[in-house]
């Protein structure tokens, strides 16, 4: 018989896809905020993967990814998303946002999205949101699965979550210290 025990926590981290600068900062203020202390910011990158979001926030996106400081438990993420869907909200007009926040986290074995849309390889986690197994980690690095988003499977984005899994790992190190 197994015996339950707490996992480890997480590194939170978001994407924030935008077209003006004035929303996406004060979006960036408000996660800093109410969510936690921003550790690192890759710098904008065009957002050209889909036209999904161009026809509620317009052509020219780009995209930007942060991490947060601070460690999570796992089981606070459906919360997290509820939070960045007020503040996408604090930053619409008619309905229509101005900033898309997609919070997830990293662990050792995975990264996960959370959202409101279930399908079959995304696990309820309460109140409405679901979490979306995107990357999985094996054989050094991450790897995208069939149903990961292009642009999560990309080099370069798989790349930065190496380099934030090898930060969080030092993290765990220092705490077990």
């Amino acid at each position: 018989m197994g015996i339950p025990k707490d996992p480890k926590p997480v590194k939170l981290f978001a994407s924030l896809i935008f077209k003006e600068e004035a929303p996406f900062h004060g979006a960036l203020k408000m996660l800093a905020d109410e969510v936690g202390t921003i550790e690192e910011k890759i710098p904008p990158a065009t957002f050209s993967h889909t036209d999904y979001y161009e026809k509620e926030i317009g052509k020219g996106l780009f995209r930007v990814f942060i991490l947060f400081k601070e460690l999570f438990p796992r089981e606070l993420l459906p919360g997290i998303k509820l939070k960045t869907n007020e503040i996408e909200a604090a930053f619409s007009e008619s309905r229509r946002r101005s900033v898309n926040i997609d919070p997830g986290y990293i662990s050792l074995e995975n990264v996960i999205l959370a959202t409101t849309k279930g399908f079959a390889h995304r696990i309820y986690m309460g109140s409405g949101i679901y979490a979306d197994l995107t990357l999985m980690y094996s054989n050094g690095t991450y790897r995208p699965l069939e149903w990961t988003y292009p642009d999560y499977g990309e080099a370069k984005t798989i790349s930065v979550f190496n380099e934030w899994r090898e930060n969080y790992k030092q993290v765990l190190r220092c705490q077990k210290a």
